[in-house]
């Protein structure tokens, strides 16, 4: 729990009652002591009494001071922001199955470290969690719909075939139209220069939905990870489409893997030039509110996926906390009469 703030924090004024009430309850064992019998010998009184009995005598009443406090806060309606538990339903795995994945830079190479990592995310998920698998190289593919069946995953993610070029943006368009399957999104509604490689969704006749911006990142309900080792060769603009998924609140998490500088990678025959565009994945993250990773080595990749398990199951977020001043107050309240009635068989 962080900061707290108070939604009517007018009622704290209130807590400065609480002074008159100690001076309140001192008159009163003050005006006790006056109406007492006289004894003999107030030497019996003092040791009957005792520093335990003295305790006894005045804890119930403290007791009750904080139960009133906690009351006075709780009326305030204080908030924080708490760790809860996510309500991330569905996330998308945009996974990269260009040539250049398979690069041994990465032991033992960059796709066995990706599906390896991709597999231990995923099972270590709440059951409840959805996953999508999308394929993308110089196009994009659903490999599998979001489903909670690990058994399915795992066999998607296994099945990958490596391909040329690479595509990041039709990569996030098609992850984009998996959670939103209703809006029409299609790779043709982003410029003719999509329509160089297209893509395998299908969409069914479906005009695109006038959608309305929101907060970027607000969507909790899912999320995209995207990991590439290349930079976009073919396709859509990865920012156009960033925009669109930023639009609908959509987060894109990015992560990079391979070589930054660049390196010539065979592949079928073709000599190709590979370069990780870390600007331009760090710019799709920014654009989403998210975050960008890089993962230079296999160990580095699965702890990028165990921070993005640990981002994704929890959240934090600004809640009334109300609820919980006024179980401490009746806790308080219970205790101070429990005792009071145990030793002195009496409420306060």
């Amino acid at each position: 729990m962080n900061f707290m703030n108070f939604l009517w924090p007018q009622f704290l004024w209130l807590l400065l009652a609480l002074p008159l009430l100690v001076l309140l309850y001192l008159w009163l064992i003050r005006r006790k002591k006056k109406l007492a019998l006289r004894y003999a010998s107030l030497s019996i009184v003092r040791e009957a009494m005792g520093a335990g009995q003295t305790m006894r005598r005045h804890l119930p009443p403290l007791l009750f001071l904080l139960a009133i406090a906690a009351m006075l806060v709780a009326a305030a309606r204080p908030t924080a922001v708490v760790v809860l538990p996510s309500n991330q339903q569905t996330i998308i795995l945009a996974m990269d199955v260009s040539g250049s994945m398979q690069a041994a830079d990465v032991k033992p190479n960059r796709l066995a470290a990706a599906q390896a990592a991709a597999k231990s995310f995923i099972k270590d998920l709440p059951r409840n969690a959805k996953v999508g698998i999308v394929a993308f190289a110089g196009s994009a593919q659903v490999a599998q719909l979001p489903t909670t069946n690990r058994d399915d995953l795992a066999t998607a993610i296994d099945s990958f075939q490596l391909q040329r070029a690479t595509a990041t943006g039709n990569a996030i368009v098609v992850s984009l139209a998996t959670l939103f399957p209703e809006d029409g999104i299609d790779i043709a509604d982003f410029g003719p220069q999509s329509r160089q490689r297209g893509t395998s969704l299908d969409r069914a006749g479906k005009t695109p939905k006038e959608v309305k911006p929101v907060a970027p990142g607000s969507y909790t309900s899912a999320a995209i990870i995207m990991l590439t080792d290349g930079q976009r060769t073919t396709g859509v603009d990865p920012l156009d489409a960033a925009q669109a998924a930023a639009d609908h609140g959509v987060r894109i998490y990015t992560v990079g893997i391979g070589t930054v500088d660049g390196d010539t990678i065979g592949f079928e025959g073709w000599s190709m030039r590979v370069r990780l565009d870390e600007d331009t994945l760090k710019a799709i993250a920014n654009k989403t509110n998210a975050d960008y990773f890089y993962a230079g080595s296999a160990t580095d990749l699965m702890k990028v996926y165990d921070t993005l398990s640990s981002r994704l199951v929890v959240e934090k977020k600004e809640t009334e906390v109300s609820a919980l001043f006024a179980m401490a107050a009746a806790a308080f309240a219970l205790l101070s009469a429990g005792l009071s009635l145990l030793w002195f068989n009496r409420i306060l």
